[in-house]
């Protein structure tokens, strides 16, 4: 649930990164009217990171074992954050990434964008943290109300950070998270449909949520 606050993407400004993806097909929600530019450029980074996890990894994730200092994560001009396992989570993660086969990119859910919506209006108002709405819903609850999912589902939560990559790199990472359940989600081959809810946090500045499911039928 809760991920690192990370710094901006000034670090990567200078790498010509996205050649090595095919980006017009990867970014299957550059046209939906309902996402706004930022929870557009979430998918378009979870479909990067799913098609060729290997290279994700030696781009945006080695390059940022530099900035560990024991538990400390110290990004130049960036307020000093203290990690729970410092850069063993990062490691554990390129590790995984090596590992992990290219799986299918996702597309975006109306109905799926919809219920992650409830869960970031209703945190951004109450400044709560977790998956349980302030009406007592879980997020399997809260995607039945606009359709139907099927196969499985999940939902990923995200505190904290302001950029898409950022987001997807913490997620990934998933310091402190033992089962690492954020990055197995964002890389599970069998969904197929993602929402993302992008908002203000009160105590955290912003969150993202996405749940995401095998297949969804909309009402």
């Amino acid at each position: 649930m809760m991920s690192i606050l990370m710094p901006s993407d000034s670090f990567f400004a200078q790498v010509n990164s996205r050649a090595t993806w095919d980006i017009e097909k990867l970014n299957t929600a550059k046209d939906v009217k309902y996402l706004s530019e930022l929870e557009k450029e979430v998918i378009l980074e979870i479909n990067m990171v799913r098609t060729n996890p290997e290279k994700y990894a030696e781009i945006y994730i080695k390059p940022l074992l530099q900035f560990y200092e024991g538990l400390y994560f110290r990004y130049p001009g960036q307020v000093p954050v203290i990690t729970a396992e410092g850069k063993s989570a990062l490691l554990d993660c390129v590790d995984a990434l090596n590992e992990a086969d290219p799986v299918g990119i996702l597309h975006a859910s109306k109905g799926l964008t919809r219920s992650s919506q409830d869960l970031m209006r209703d945190q951004g108002r109450s400044g709560k943290v977790g998956h349980t709405g302030g009406d007592g819903s879980n997020p399997f609850e809260r995607m039945k109300r606009y359709g139907e999912w099927k196969k499985t589902a999940a939902e990923n939560v995200d505190y904290g950070n302001n950029s898409a990559r950022w987001i997807v790199l913490s997620l990934l990472i998933d310091d402190g998270v033992p089962g690492r359940g954020h990055r197995k989600n964002l890389l599970n081959s069998v969904f197929s449909a993602i929402g993302i809810a992008y908002g203000p946090h009160p105590y955290y500045g912003h969150m993202c949520v996405m749940d995401m499911a095998g297949e969804y039928i909309e009402k």
